[in-house]
């Protein structure tokens, strides 16, 4: 019996660029984030006013999605804050490798298991782990995450479990895992 593949959705959506924190974001309206499979974390590829891009998209903790732009991009397409941007989307299952923060790998290197585990599992788990650790202003707690982590890891642990996904893990831009009101 054949394998039935699902399509994933094109979306193509028209917004306004917005500032949160130091940040340049496109704040993906609710309806058009609704036609993602997930409500979590999102590899995206697209357009952005006819120019290619590739992004992870993050939750905003109230049902819908947001990325930071690239400022390259605002360039390319002389964009600002204030500006009308159409947006052409489409969810990806290829996830390229995160930046490896020097805090992980420092600790990744700190352990054999953890050193031959890290290269086996998805792209897709390492940006989870390093979003689960990040998702925090407090530096403490970010080192505790990251040690727990590795232990998780040295047990076999291949995902990071028992946090909530559909929040945001980027605290310059969001406060209890709840995108920040634009301030631009």
């Amino acid at each position: 019996m054949p394998v039935k593949r699902i399509a994933t959705p094109i979306i193509t959506f028209k917004t306004v660029l917005v500032k949160v924190g130091a940040s340049t974001i496109v704040h993906v309206p609710r309806d058009a984030s609704a036609k993602l499979s997930s409500r979590g974390q999102a590899m995206i590829k697209g357009t952005f006013n006819g120019v290619d891009f590739q992004t992870p998209m993050e939750p905003d903790g109230q049902l819908s999605h947001y990325f930071k732009v690239d400022p390259k991009l605002l360039k390319t397409t002389n964009t600002k804050v204030g500006d009308v941007v159409s947006l052409t989307i489409q969810p990806i299952k290829d996830w390229p490798e995160p930046e490896v923060p020097a805090d992980w790998q420092k600790a990744i290197a700190a352990s054999t298991k953890v050193t031959a585990l890290w290269p086996s599992i998805t792209p897709m788990a390492r940006w989870e782990w390093i979003r689960w650790a990040r998702a925090t202003n407090n530096s403490e707690t970010a080192k505790h995450r990251i040690e727990v982590g590795i232990s998780k890891m040295e047990r076999g642990e291949r995902r990071p479990c028992c946090w909530n996904r559909n929040l945001s893990t980027e605290p310059d831009v969001s406060k209890n895992g709840i995108l920040l009101e634009p301030t631009a």
